[in-house]
Parts: C-alpha cells; structure tokens; sequence
C-alpha cells in the first residue's frame, strides 16, 4: 500500500533539540535521544468513514515529533498501518450496500487527500492489514505453540497472563480494563475465555464475510492487536522510540499489542514511550463516528477552508489536551494565518534568530505548540508595528514555521 506524497521540509540554521515527552506508560516526561535513526509507530484508521478533526489532531501530534526529530538531523523511520478488515469497516459496507474493499479503497484515498492538503509528512511504510497477514499468521502460530495462546471454538485468544508486564502500559485496574473491552472492541463476556480480558488473535472465519488461509490456524482473519504488532516488529523491531496514537488507545490497543510483542521476542519494553493524544470533541461530546458528530477535513476543505488554517486550529491546542472544535477556534486560525502571511510578505522585518530557537524549544517541551505559536505571534506582531532591516527575516520565519509547525506560509 502507497501512502501520499511529503512536502519538502526547509532546512533550518543550526540544530534542533532532543525531544521531552509524556510517556503514558512511566506517568511522566522522558527525554528521548535516539541514536541516528528514530523509530516511530502510530495507529491508522479503519477506513469505513472520511477523516475527521479528531483523525488530523492525532496525526498532526506525531508529525511534529517526525519535525523535531528531522530538525536534530537524524534520520526517522515512520510506520503507519491502515485497519483495511475489521467489523466496523464490514458493518458500513454491509449497511450501505457496498463492497467492502470499494469501501476501504475510497476511504483511505480520501485519507491520503487529507493527509497531503495538511502537510503531514507521510510513513515510510504505509501497511494494510490484509497485506500483513502472511507475517501476522506466524506470530500467532508461535504464541499458540508457546503456551500463549488458545483456541475457543476456532477462534485464537491471546492469554494476557502470560506476559508478567501487562498492564504497565495504561495502569488501569481490572475492572476498569473490562469496561473499556467492552467498550473498544473486545468480548470480556465471551464464555470459555481463560480471562475475560483475553483479546482475540485470530478469528475463525464466518460465513458471509472475507477470510484468508491461516496455516494451521484455518481460515479466517486477524485480531486488532496483532496486526499492529506484526507491522512494528517487521518494520521496526523491538524498543522503538514512540508508538503513538489517540489516548482511547492507550487501553485495549496498545496495552495488548505490547504484551503481544513482549512474549514474542522476550524482551520489555515494546517502545520506549507510549504517546497519546488527546480527543477532540463537538457540541460537547468526543467526536465520534458512532456518534455522527464529525467535523471531516474534506468538507472544510471543499467549503474553501485553506487547510494551512485547519493545521493552525490543530496546533492552538496541546496535544494530550481534550478540546471541542468550534466556529471560533477556526476563526481564529483564519485570522492568525493571515496576519502571519502579512508580516512575512514584506521585503525586510526584524531579526528572528531568537524565534527559531523559541519555537524549537517550545516543541521539545513535550510539543507544546500553542507556545510555539505564540512565539511566532510576538514576532509578528513586532513585524507589523516595527521598521526592520533584516532582509532575511521574513524568509527565516517562514521556513521556520513549515519546517517545525508544517504550515506554509
């Protein structure tokens, strides 16, 4: 699978800072160093709808870590998978009449459109799940054949009792875990399981809805969990700096994908920090495709919206925070893009050396990209009320702001 096309990213003067980040798995901020190759997974969609603002603030985190990275001339390999099976994907395509490869098709074109009109910089290695099967079948055959693993009516559970380590990821409790299964996607109420929070490997195949040949395992199709696994370790081995994604998948998702991993290889951690972002929510609630309240990047952007302004309405707010999308906070972004295209427009302005530094410094701070922008908001106001003779001025800032926030100005 091909994922879309990467804008150029300017080089700066000088060189950027390692990276300060909210680990979910250690409750804290860690500095992360890597060597000269940074290694970095994050979750994809399913894509059985178009991308929503809760999709672009989650993507829009973990491409200014990509940002960050580059900027401290290391080299990144980025992973991302696409969920191109799953229930959610086969329920839409079952309700509207559709096939549900059409389905995933369209939709993830649709992705990659909005991907690309926002600047962000595409994975290295774009994968689906359909693609992956062939190295997810291997993986669950041996954690079977360990011990680790067990068949229930055809169908293949993973025994989170066998990783010592689980739960370090998210620290919830075991009721609080089974809520949450319920809710995101398991079955803790499934008789015969071993443990109720035992997610599914591989499921047996079912009639009337896609299957692939499993080996020993029949046929039939992989569990959520797994698949991102097998994705990581193929393409980025064990220890990896960051597996990101929204905070709803902190538990079961990345939870069960480490202890997967773990039991596989022996070896702890999975990735060196757990990443989440925050949800975005409408009308008072997270936005949601169960729910219908979606905002969708292609309708602000059919309606004319530059995307550079729906970035700038991602980066107001700090990643790990919840927030709600209204008509102001894009107003507000419109109004904050054109005073910067204004200030950089002109031939010459005042000195913004101090500026790279201030923004590389706010984004090695655990991303903080509302003070980033503030910092560009004081230059720019400075620009507009002040004659300066810095020629380079205006074309430093704006390499500054597309290079660190992937906004061109």
């Amino acid at each position: 699978m091909h994922a879309w096309p990467a804008s150029e990213v300017p080089a700066l003067p000088g060189k950027g800072r390692d990276l300060q980040i909210h680990d979910t798995a250690t409750q804290g901020t860690i500095t992360l160093a890597p060597g000269p190759v940074a290694r970095i997974y994050v979750c994809g969609i399913t894509p059985y709808d178009a991308t929503h603002i809760g999709h672009a603030a989650t993507y829009n985190a973990f491409d200014l870590v990509q940002r960050v990275w580059l900027d401290t001339k290391r080299q990144v390999i980025y992973v991302q998978n696409v969920t191109d099976v799953d229930d959610p994907l086969l329920e839409r395509a079952l309700r509207d009449n559709q096939d549900w490869t059409e389905l995933a098709e369209r939709e993830t074109a649709l992705f990659r459109e909005d991907m690309t009109a926002l600047r962000m910089l595409p994975p290295q290695h774009y994968i689906g799940a359909v693609e992956a099967i062939p190295g997810i079948v291997p993986l669950v055959e041996r954690l079977r054949d360990a011990g680790a693993a067990y068949e229930l009516d055809g169908d293949v559970y993973f025994s989170v009792e066998s990783d010592p380590n689980f739960g370090k990821v998210s620290h919830l409790d075991a009721e609080a875990m089974r809520l949450l299964s319920a809710e995101r996607g398991g079955d803790p109420d499934r008789a015969g399981k071993k443990n109720p929070l035992d997610p599914m490997l591989w499921m047996a195949a079912r009639p009337g809805e896609p299957s692939w040949d499993g080996g020993s395992l029949g046929r039939g199709r992989p569990g959520w969990h797994i698949e991102c696994v097998a994705i990581a370790l193929d393409h980025l081995g064990m220890t990896f700096d960051i597996q990101g994604g929204g905070s709803d998948l902190a538990f079961p998702h990345h939870e069960m994908g480490a202890s997967h991993a773990q039991v596989l290889t022996g070896e702890f951690p999975m990735a060196k920090a757990y990443v989440h972002a925050g949800m975005v929510a409408l009308h008072g609630e997270k936005m949601s495709k169960s729910k219908g309240n979606l905002v969708f990047v292609s309708a602000l952007r059919r309606a004319g919206v530059d995307p550079a302004a729906i970035r700038l309405a991602l980066l107001s707010h700090h990643y790990r925070a919840d927030w709600e999308w209204t008509d102001e906070v894009l107003a507000e972004a419109v109004a904050r893009l054109e005073r910067w295209r204004a200030a950089v427009s002109r031939p010459d302005g005042i000195p913004a050396d101090d500026l790279v530094e201030e923004v590389r410094e706010a984004l090695s701070n655990d991303l903080d990209a509302p003070a980033a922008l503030a910092a560009v908001d004081r230059w720019v106001d400075l620009q507009i009320a002040t004659d300066g003779d810095d020629e380079s001025a205006p074309g430093l800032v704006s390499r500054t702001v597309d290079a660190l926030l992937g906004v061109a100005l």
